[in-house]
């Protein structure tokens, strides 16, 4: 079976992928050299541990592929329950990194559950709605459920705080939810019910370091904010003007030097763009595209409502975390710490989009099959 299923492997995926990846260790190398000797006198340190991650990656990457997607259907009760003990765990024992309560410190490497619950949201949303077609008319039984546990994830990984995660799970559940084949009426009654939410953590649940975020994204160069909160997203800008078409060459960015803050992690797009200019922010963004087009046109290809609907999410995953990364960098957005997908340093974000891709490799297996398999009968 895995030989057969090997033959129909959708491989444009897999190099985009590791395209994406290889080309993401290199950055992450050059955006860190600088920091890592300020930090801790080696300035090989990031990139040995995202070189570790890039390999537990790969692993879990290739096991998405050969794993058949419908065995997460099977097992998706206890992969959400599994997902809450850990947003659980975490907010009870977790490490604190810049204001948020989100990681598991183990060896000196970080593992984010709020990672593993993207993924994790997507199988267990495909699952239900592929479970409850027959009556998907039905909002009390068929989206009230499902929406409640969501709304559980989504306030677990808020109070870290991590809202950028949070707004993904929202964005993702979304996504996922509009094409499960719900009616229209319940389609604006999920979007008043966002927008309400919305309003009452804008009102009432943000911090005063979460609502300086807001003020620094849409005023950086106002007195007294650009010298705080307004300093990352201007010397941002400064990295992005100074790149032009070709950039000033790998490893010869100026703002990594100490004036962006954290150039390897979320706002490693910033000294792409400085280094390789607008060509090698295009290719980054080529690569993601791709993969979502990809996953979508899968999606649509595919039969069965539960594949169909988890490589929707997955492409869905990848557009709405690069989106609100790119956000945050070119002051869009709040900046919320999320990565860009397979290029930022953070081994739970690489090790999630590369399972994630190969489970759109195994769908995609399975649809090539069943397409073939179909010609060959018409035949």
């Amino acid at each position: 079976m895995l030989k057969k299923m090997m033959k129909h492997f959708d491989f444009t995926i897999v190099v985009t992928a590791l395209l994406l990846t290889g080309f993401g260790i290199v950055m992450v190398y050059s955006a860190s050299s600088i920091i890592a000797v300020m930090n801790d006198g080696n300035p090989n340190i990031y990139f040995y541990k995202q070189l570790v991650w890039a390999a537990i990656a790969l692993f879990f990457g290739l096991a998405g592929m050969v794993i058949p997607y419908k065995m997460y259907k099977m097992l998706v009760k206890p992969i959400i329950l599994g997902t809450l003990l850990l947003l659980v765990l975490v907010l009870l024992v977790g490490h604190t990194a810049n204001h948020a309560q989100s990681w598991f410190s183990i060896g000196g490497f970080s593992i984010q559950p709020a990672e593993i619950a993207k993924l994790s949201v997507i199988i267990y949303l495909a699952s239900v709605f592929s479970n409850k077609q027959a009556h998907i008319s039905d909002f009390k039984s068929s989206v009230l459920p499902p929406l409640i546990m969501i709304s559980l994830v989504f306030l677990l990984i808020a109070k870290q705080p991590d809202l950028g995660s949070a707004m993904i799970i929202a964005g993702i559940s979304g996504a996922v939810i509009l094409c499960s084949g719900i009616r229209v009426k319940h389609i604006l009654i999920l979007l008043l019910l966002a927008a309400g939410a919305i309003a009452v953590i804008f009102t009432s649940s943000l911090s005063s370091e979460q609502m300086s975020r807001f003020t620094s994204t849409y005023d950086p160069f106002a007195p007294g904010v650009a010298k705080d909160g307004g300093w990352q997203l201007i010397h941002s800008y400064i990295a992005i003007a100074s790149g032009g078409l070709e950039g000033k060459g790998l490893g010869n960015s100026i703002e990594k030097a100490g004036f962006l803050p954290e150039p390897h992690t979320d706002f490693i797009m910033a000294v792409i763009a400085e280094e390789l200019g607008v060509l090698g922010v295009f290719f980054v963004l080529l690569c993601l595209a791709y993969l979502v087009i990809k996953g979508i046109l899968i999606g649509i290809r595919c039969q069965d409502v539960f594949g169909s609907l988890l490589a929707i999410g997955i492409s869905s995953f990848i557009a709405i975390q690069t989106f609100v990364n790119l956000g945050a960098v070119s002051g869009l957005l709040p900046i919320t710490g999320v990565t860009l997908p397979f290029i930022s340093y953070g081994g739970s974000s690489l090790v999630m989009m590369m399972f994630s891709t190969g489970v759109l490799v195994n769908i995609s297996a399975f649809v090539n099959m069943r397409e073939k398999s179909k010609k060959r009968e018409a035949a």
